[in-house]
């Protein structure tokens, strides 16, 4: 679908660690709002953090079954440029925002193929991590990437769930996402960013592209 795989970083909580991953080559920053995430990021900062990305560089808010108001409360405030959803959120709840939109799906070996296709109106993306029963992302778990064929997913993929420099190459060279998000496979600790991780990271994206496009 694309000549290069765009990469998210995830999990982004002070102004430092965003800098040197703009600076690395990152496509877009992932800014958690999910109460419940050791990596969520305070409201002003993302916000100040935000006003320092050049063009270009996506700020997309992460959000987990939040009333509609606070989402788009948040946007604005922030001046996020999409919102990605992990939890139960309807398509009527995404048309409601007015938003760019990212839809997170859980994957498993049951998953239904057939599940994307309502959001095909309001997602811009849809992004494919790992089920866990007690977390709602960020788990470090890797999904069965073969199950990716079976879905029916109209519209660009962004593959997460346990992405690392060990395996990132393997995955675009099995599943040709259209982006590629990363976050604890990167960390020393929950919110910690590694440079040095993160640029190998960005280094094997961009060797699996010269594979497949040369």
């Amino acid at each position: 679908m694309n000549g290069r795989t765009r990469i998210k970083l995830c999990g982004i909580t002070g102004a430092q660690a965003a800098a040197a991953a703009v600076e690395a080559g990152v496509d877009g920053l992932g800014f958690i709002f999910a109460p419940q995430s050791p990596r969520k990021v305070d409201v002003e900062v993302a916000r100040e953090i935000v006003s320092t990305l050049p063009p270009f560089v996506d700020a997309v808010g992460v959000f987990v079954n939040e009333d509609p108001s606070v989402v788009k409360e948040i946007a604005h405030y922030c001046g996020l440029t999409m919102v990605q959803l992990h939890g139960r959120e309807s398509v009527e709840y995404c048309r409601g925002l007015g938003l760019r939109i990212v839809k997170t799906f859980a994957v498993h070996n049951g998953s239904d193929a057939d599940q994307f296709g309502p959001y095909a109106e309001v997602a811009r993306a849809f992004l494919l991590d790992t089920y866990h029963e007690k977390m709602a992302g960020g788990s470090g778990k890797v999904f069965d990437w073969n199950l990716v064929e079976k879905f029916n997913i109209p519209g660009p993929v962004i593959l997460a769930g346990g992405l690392s420099p060990d395996n990132v190459h393997e995955a675009i060279m099995r599943v040709r996402p259209f982006a590629v998000d990363v976050n604890s496979g990167v960390e020393t600790e929950p919110g910690v960013k590694d440079l040095e991780l993160l640029r190998a990271f960005i280094a094997e994206v961009r060797r699996a592209d010269a594979e497949l496009h040369g």
